[in-house]
């Protein structure tokens, strides 16, 4: 007999250690679940990266493409500096799109709760059924409410002033021109306007010059030529790409972006910085977004189903040299 309880408390402690390993596993897992499911395949990764010169952290013009927000820079070489309008729109939820500091610490938190539910700790570590239920439920409110609280007295500590304060006279927030829309009409030229900075003419062919891009950066990240990408976009796009593109060698996937159609396309605004224009789009295109297994080909995310999407692009170029992709920021 004894040697029957000994057998069984042996197979108890072993069942506690192998469940205490599975919560750990699953502690850690959650937070990098939550940001893989809160990005997209296509280039760029569907979070918002890049640079907008003095404007980085100056919110773009809404525009009838992109009637709302944009989020902010989830990546960006840039650091707030004075002159700077530092205020960009929140992105939605806890779990917006891109995740970043926001998303990674509540998922952390909600891991950490997972872990004192299993061991006894938390909230309402050792009263065990229901009550470490509810103690997990507890703390996750009571972390979604804190986060809250900072994320307003963050917003109010960094009160927006006016996107267009200082600008010139009789421009206005609004969207410059329309160069397409789903009729093909709309094409011409057009002043972007903003504070502080030199106005600065599109013209048709710089209109041509944004939709050729739009098409060839995708063909060459679906295609992962690097040394094209190199062409397209400036140094510090193309690192993020770089960076994209071995997370996916790493999982043994390679996304395509196939059947690439600009459907409509709005001018926020463009300027000049010294020598180097800026030209910031809304884009409204259709395309197939699928990612693959290296080996077997098969579809691991994504359809051959085409989709839309709307982002607003910024471009960038030096006097006498062809335009860049210089920032990719997604719309709320």
């Amino acid at each position: 007999m004894p040697g029957i309880w000994e057998t069984h408390m042996k197979f108890s402690q072993w069942s506690r250690t192998l469940v205490k390993t599975i919560a750990v596993v699953l502690a850690l897992a959650l937070p990098t679940a939550l940001a893989i499911s809160s990005a997209d395949a296509r280039v760029g990764g569907g979070v918002s990266s890049g640079s907008r010169g003095s404007r980085t952290f100056s919110a773009p013009p809404s525009t009838t493409t992109a009637p709302g927000s944009t989020s902010q820079f989830n990546r960006t070489y840039s650091q707030p500096g004075a002159g700077m309008n530092t205020t960009a729109p929140a992105r939605g939820g806890l779990f917006g799109r891109g995740g970043g500091f926001l998303g990674g610490l509540a998922a952390g938190f909600l891991g950490a709760g997972l872990l004192g539910m299993l061991f006894g700790g938390g909230l309402f570590g050792g009263l065990g059924g229901l009550s470490s239920i509810l103690g997990l439920i507890i703390q996750i409110v009571l972390v979604v409410f804190v986060v809250r609280l900072a994320m307003s007295w963050w917003q109010r500590r960094n009160a927006p002033q006016a996107a267009y304060a200082g600008a010139d006279a009789g421009a206005g927030p609004g969207p410059q021109t329309s160069y397409r829309n789903g009729l093909g009409s709309g094409l011409g030229g057009g002043f972007g306007f903003g504070a502080n900075n030199t106005p600065l003419e599109i013209k048709p062919d710089d209109y041509e010059a944004f939709e050729r891009l739009l098409g060839d950066i995708q063909a060459a990240w679906s295609n992962e030529d690097v040394a094209k990408l190199h062409t397209l976009a400036t140094p510090e796009m193309v690192s993020y790409f770089e960076r994209d593109l071995a997370e996916n060698r790493g999982r043994n996937a390679v996304n395509k972006v196939t059947n690439v159609k600009l459907l409509q396309g709005d001018l926020a605004e463009a300027w000049r910085e010294g020598e180097t224009d800026y030209a910031t789009v809304a884009l409204r295109f259709a395309l197939t977004d699928k990612t693959l297994d290296r080996n077997t080909g098969a579809i691991v995310a994504g359809s051959e189903q085409p989709g839309e999407v709307t982002e607003v692009w910024t471009f960038a170029r030096r006097q006498g040299s062809p335009w860049e992709l210089s920032a990719i920021q997604q719309t709320n």
